[in-house]
């Protein structure tokens, strides 16, 4: 088991604690996070699990491929921010990724 950090907009931190190999977008609807609807179930096809790397994970985590579904969807996201912005679907969580601390989005503001 690995542990997944969630920051709301309001500053409130959720922690949930998940198996190695999920998702990040799997963590959040473990954790019935509202910000994460994941209306497609995780097929990288709506981009509703876009999330913010926080700075003291990026270089684990690794980059985005260019020109990849993900990029491409993540471009057209109200909110984009290049290089922290990710689909939590396409994140898959690993041991080194334990504390890992994500932010979430408040899609009705953007």
């Amino acid at each position: 088991m690995i542990t997944v950090n969630f920051i709301r907009t309001n500053n409130e931190k959720v922690q949930v604690k998940i198996p190695v190999g999920w998702t990040v977008m799997e963590a959040a609807r473990e954790a019935c996070l509202e910000e994460i609807p994941a209306d497609c179930g995780g097929c990288c096809a709506c981009g509703t699990c876009h999330i913010y790397v926080n700075n003291a994970w990026i270089d684990k985590l690794g980059k985005i491929d260019y020109n990849t579904p993900e990029q491409e969807l993540l471009e057209y996201e109200k909110g984009y921010k290049k290089g922290i912005s990710r689909l939590g679907c396409q994140v898959s969580l690993t041991k080194e990724l334990d504390g890992i601390t994500l932010h979430l989005i408040d899609n009705e503001l953007l």
